[in-house]
């Protein structure tokens, strides 16, 4: 087999989402504005933080970070599924299958490592409230948000050179929307031992260990909160973190219920259903959760707003 190399594949057939024919015009309309909103409302928040000085604080710097993730995590499945819908061939290219699977690695990954970094920074803010400053200095958020950007990079080479070395023969038909790197193994015609065996053991813990320190950081934050005596107090601290739980319960309910707890007959109609989920309508949420609970984000709004109508009041 090893004569054959990856060259006997030139592209693959992505059969997209299990959408009636004559329902295909009015669910591509649906994705399409699905799209431009998260295109529209993470660039909302990424231009909000860089023009408003109130937002210039570690919180804001790392949601900012999490809507660009959001943005491109998007932006790596939908254009390609759009035009798919739109062709008589759904087709992608070898080269950029695996670019496609690199990317979406890379930016699933960015989200749940910064959704680690915002639990952390709200553990601090309010177990920590005198100290905040001093913990959350300028140094540690950038630290941790590169930190962030140089792990998710090396995990997504890892799995995509690991990809790149596999043979691929006859069958080139991934029954996915785009190409899942749990998709692209099972049309492997060489050995995927050393892929299942990363994929059980690294990528298990790229999801689980981050979420174990989510749910530490909230058992701490309830834990403290419980011990403020006012019920104002305990308000505030819950409308803070509200947000942040929000979005960790959306994306990793739906990762969890793809990766972790697949379908007993291995459906791929519920993989690809949870799938859209994490990939197009968290990250379209995801701004809309953190701006209509976040008075913050409101300020910034009604300021930027009220400049651009009244530049010259006073």
């Amino acid at each position: 087999m090893s004569g054959k190399n990856q060259t006997i594949i030139s592209e693959f057939i992505l059969l997209g989402l299990p959408i009636d024919p004559e329902q295909q015009n009015q669910f591509y309309a649906l994705f399409l504005a699905m799209y431009v909103t998260t295109i529209l409302g993470n660039l909302v928040i990424i231009i909000l933080t860089q023009l408003d000085s109130h937002l210039h604080t570690p919180m804001y710097l790392f949601l900012s970070n999490l809507s660009f993730s959001d943005l491109c995590f998007s932006s790596v499945t939908m254009p390609k599924l759009l035009q798919n819908m739109q062709s008589q061939v759904p087709s992608i290219s070898y080269a950029g299958c695996l670019g496609q699977m690199y990317f979406s690695l890379f930016f699933g990954d960015l989200e749940n490592f910064l959704l680690v970094v915002m639990a952390y920074d709200r553990y601090v803010a309010i177990c920590f409230p005198l100290h905040y400053t001093a913990i959350m200095n300028p140094q540690l958020c950038l630290s941790l948000v590169a930190l962030s950007w140089v792990m998710t990079t090396f995990h997504a080479m890892l799995h995509t050179l690991l990809m790149a070395r596999l043979c691929f023969c006859a069958n080139k038909v991934i029954p996915h929307f785009f190409c899942d790197m749990s998709a692209l193994l099972k049309l492997a015609c060489s050995d995927t031992r050393v892929n299942e065996l990363v994929i059980f053991i690294v990528g298990g813990l790229i999801v689980i260990i981050p979420f174990l320190l989510i749910i530490m950081s909230y058992v701490r934050i309830i834990s403290s909160i419980l011990k403020v005596p006012s019920a104002r107090g305990i308000r505030k601290a819950f409308s803070t973190c509200g947000s942040h739980l929000s979005v960790v319960s959306l994306f990793y309910g739906t990762v969890i219920g793809v990766y972790l707890c697949p379908s007993p007959n291995n459906s791929t109609t519920k993989e690809t259903v949870m799938a859209m989920m994490y990939i197009v309508v968290t990250p379209m949420l995801n701004p809309f959760i953190y701006s209509l609970r976040n008075r913050d984000i409101k300020g910034a709004l009604g300021r930027i707003f009220h400049k651009r109508t009244f530049p010259f009041s006073l």
